[in-house]
């Protein structure tokens, strides 16, 4: 064993393996890229690097459901080696991206050459949702079969509603035949059209509300077909009390339905668009106090299963608009996890349920991510963190090219110090 190149021992941090329940002072040894011993080190280890975790936290690497890295297509949004540079930077070891590039993830070829590209970068690991449709039209079914072998692990419509049932019902019975999971973002396209949650602030700023309707009735939708198919479902970013009544309804009757929320919705309302600031401009809209309550409720109970980042970067040009016409979206990945720790500390949930909602349980909605765990045999994705460094959050301090973020100016608790991606350091502060 000790004859490996990649050697690394990472001692005197505080481990916190959310799978497992571990929580206490350990030593980690890594070699060849995976975990040969926690606490217990081999007798015949020998470390060629050692990572001294004195006052911090050492984690599973943060597993994020919904990343844009806006290529291919977007170039001059968000370059993958920037975004990828700002995912080890926030601790996240695994991402995945949805289909919404230019073009579209509707063909293996395009699928292969992100990954290819991806893996050259020797960052995070990339996992890429399919197209449902071709082109996102919401007419033909993607060959999802192709995709899959392409390394698809799943398909989606991005934030392009699929309007017509039927189409709906194929891709599900599809889906259901082959074990494919279908991420679906639950929103009603003519319901949808707006640019704030509907209330009286959309109503006081003159804004076209988005009712929460728009996502109930989605839901209703597509749970409805869920039983008549038995496919999978993912719902990504559920923004409202009601959505999250049905979600635990039909998790109740037992159907495999699987949810996130994302950091937007989790820790704002609509009361930060504040006079207009297109900063807050965001899909699923900021909704009330009441959903924000039920939101919170419903990750601490395990209700929702993720907590993702939304991270979309958004160049100046389309963000620094009137608030109806900016484009929605904020950058995020940077501010997952300590986001995911001032919920776990303001709501009681805990610090291992807010390091669970960022890792093992993200990582069960997607299996070819793998346990995120720390034990022996795993792979060695990780995470160091001082939960008790503060920073501010500014344009500058993102690696990110998308620069705008309705958190900026926050002062956050949680710096990443090292993120190891395969037994490899990918990024060190």
């Amino acid at each position: 064993m000790s004859s490996s190149k990649n050697n690394i021992l990472i001692r005197n941090g505080r481990v916190i393996d959310p799978a497992s329940g571990f929580d206490g002072q350990a030593d980690i040894a890594i070699a060849d890229g995976a975990i040969v011993g926690v606490k217990d080190i081999p007798a015949d280890f020998s470390a060629q690097q050692t990572l001294d975790a004195q006052g911090c936290i050492v984690a599973p690497g943060l597993v994020d459901l919904a990343a844009r890295l806006r290529e291919p297509g977007y170039e001059h949004e968000g370059m993958l080696d920037s975004e990828m540079s700002a995912a080890v930077a926030g601790g996240v070891s695994s991402l995945v991206c949805p289909p919404d590039t230019d073009p579209v993830l509707d063909e293996p070829g395009l699928v292969e050459m992100l990954k290819y590209r991806a893996q050259k970068l020797r960052k995070a690991r990339l996992f890429p949702l399919g197209a449902i449709t071709r082109g996102l039209k919401g007419e033909i079914l993607t060959e999802m079969a192709e995709l899959t072998e392409a390394g698809c692990v799943g398909f989606g419509q991005a934030e392009v509603p699929l309007t017509n049932t039927q189409v709906l019902q194929r891709a599900l019975q599809y889906a259901s035949t082959f074990g494919y999971t279908l991420w679906l973002r639950p929103q009603d396209r003519d319901l949808g059209k707006g640019v704030a949650a509907s209330g009286p602030l959309a109503t006081r700023l003159g804004l076209a509300g988005v009712p929460a309707a728009a996502e109930t009735i989605a839901i209703f939708t597509i749970v409805e077909l869920m039983r008549s198919t038995g496919a999978r479902v993912h719902l990504c970013r559920l923004s409202s009390a009601g959505g999250v009544a049905l979600v635990r309804a039909a998790r109740a009757e037992g159907l495999p339905l699987s949810c996130d929320v994302s950091i937007n919705s989790l820790h704002l309302t609509d009361t930060d668009i504040g006079y207009f600031d297109s900063r807050a401009r965001l899909s699923p809209p900021l909704r009330q106090q009441r959903d924000r309550e039920a939101l919170s409720a419903a990750l601490a109970d395990g209700t929702i299963d993720a907590l993702v980042s939304d991270h979309t970067p958004v160049e100046s040009d389309a963000k620094t608009l009137p608030f109806a016409e900016a484009e929605p979206g904020a950058t995020g990945l940077e501010l997952l996890l300590p986001l995911a720790l001032q919920w776990g500390e303001q709501s009681g949930a805990g610090i291992r349920r807010a390091l669970e909602v960022v890792t093992s349980a993200p990582a069960r909605v997607v299996p070819a991510v793998g346990g995120a765990r720390i034990a022996a045999g795993e792979a060695a994705d990780l995470c160091i963190f001082d939960p008790a460094h503060e920073w501010q959050v500014s344009a500058d301090a993102l690696k990110s090219q998308g620069k705008h973020t309705p958190f900026a100016g926050y002062a956050l608790r949680g710096r990443v110090r090292s993120t190891l991606v395969g037994g490899h350091v990918v990024y060190q502060a």
